[in-house]
């Protein structure tokens, strides 16, 4: 089952209507959009040899500068295709109605691309971070030999993906991940579990340092269909969080894709009173503010009491992993091995529901 959850992912792909922007077009009729499966796990940079002789005989002469846009927004290049879709269409939209733009390039919101080149780098250097959390150290990917880093920049770059390149290569690097729960259970059953120590290949005790890259889109509305959902029209209505996951199994207990979103997301999971019995309530402290008071320290606690009170009533609308909307009290250690993308890292994209709060 592993291997073939992991195929599944590999294998997942998106139907893209690409257009090509209306004030790029040169030539009547303009030309009609292009349709293109792009594989979850790559980058929307690497389809430019399939798109730019598509439109190539409508552009105006220049230098080109690819990038796209969905509603306006422009897509983030060194983000995988997939992740993009998981939190741009909280109601997912296929085929995804993209449109490449080949002049004009946003550099006041997205970085340089040169190409290919720019998204190997990127990837190489994720791999690098990913390796740092895990092992303590990247040196298994700094040296890496040349023809293996080809080989596997090329299992990911390949519109079809190879999953069987990619693990040749991938299992060199020895970025050992959790052992799957389900497995522990079978292999375990009559087995202790004692003390704490690094993973290791009987999975028999299992801690491990998970690298996940969380996109948590906050919504102040609330919706019941994701069809409802707000649009996200601007990069600075999500909260993009690199941390990695403590993962600590004890005996008898199973540590959930819940555990790991309580973790990253703390502020939201607390099982402590707002109030306790020695303190103030809310509606005394309002009651005691004197307008001499209203730029004091008093006033920022009020706030502060009020943020927090907000925060922990926050309610998750939506968990997206790879297209899957898992159920959270599924086993985090099967989302890791089952569900991250070649980089090493775990995406998850969250929406949360935040309610507003009124401090005057």
């Amino acid at each position: 089952m592993h291997m073939e959850a992991r195929k599944y992912v590999w294998e997942g792909a998106i139907p893209l209507q690409i257009h090509l922007h209306e004030s790029e077009v040169t030539t009547l009729p303009p030309p009609p959009p292009a349709l293109i499966l792009a594989p979850r796990i790559g980058y929307l940079p690497l389809l430019v040899g399939l798109i730019k002789p598509y439109f190539g005989s409508s552009l105006p002469p220049g230098v080109d500068t690819i990038w796209f846009e969905y509603k306006g927004l422009p897509l983030k290049w060194y983000t995988p295709t997939g992740v993009l879709f998981d939190l741009l269409c909280a109601e997912p939209e296929r085929p995804w109605n993209l449109t490449v733009h080949f002049r004009g390039y946003p550099v006041h919101v997205l970085i340089p691309c040169e190409g290919e080149d720019s998204v190997k780098w990127s990837f190489i250097n994720s791999l690098k971070e990913a390796a740092y959390i895990i092992n303590g150290n990247c040196k298994n990917v700094m040296n890496m030999s040349q023809s293996d880093q080809v080989e596997l920049w090329r299992s990911v770059m390949n519109v079809a993906g190879n999953l069987e390149a990619y693990l040749r290569v991938s299992s060199k690097l020895k970025l050992i991940t959790v052992e799957d729960d389900y497995t522990v259970k079978l292999n375990s059953s009559s087995k202790s579990q004692q003390g704490t120590g690094e993973t290791d290949f009987a999975g028999q005790v299992k801690t491990g340092r998970i690298p996940v890259r969380l996109y948590v889109w906050s919504v102040s509305e609330d919706f019941d269909d994701l069809e409802d959902a707000p649009d996200i029209d601007c990069w600075d209505k999500i909260s993009f969080i690199n941390r990695p996951v403590e993962v600590h199994t004890e005996e008898g207990k199973c540590f959930t894709l819940r555990d790991a979103i309580k973790t990253l997301l703390p502020e939201y999971f607390t099982d402590k009173p707002l109030f306790s019995d020695e303190s103030p309530k809310l509606e005394d402290e309002e009651m005691n503010l004197s307008s001499e008071d209203a730029g004091s320290n008093k006033n920022t606690e009020v706030e502060e009491i009020l943020y927090e009170h907000v925060t922990r009533n926050a309610e998750i609308k939506l968990v997206r992993i790879q297209g899957i909307e898992p159920k959270l009290e599924i086993p985090f250690s099967w989302v890791v091995n089952n569900l991250m993308n070649p980089d090493y890292f775990l995406y998850m994209c969250i929406c949360v529901r935040v309610p507003e709060v009124n401090t005057v």
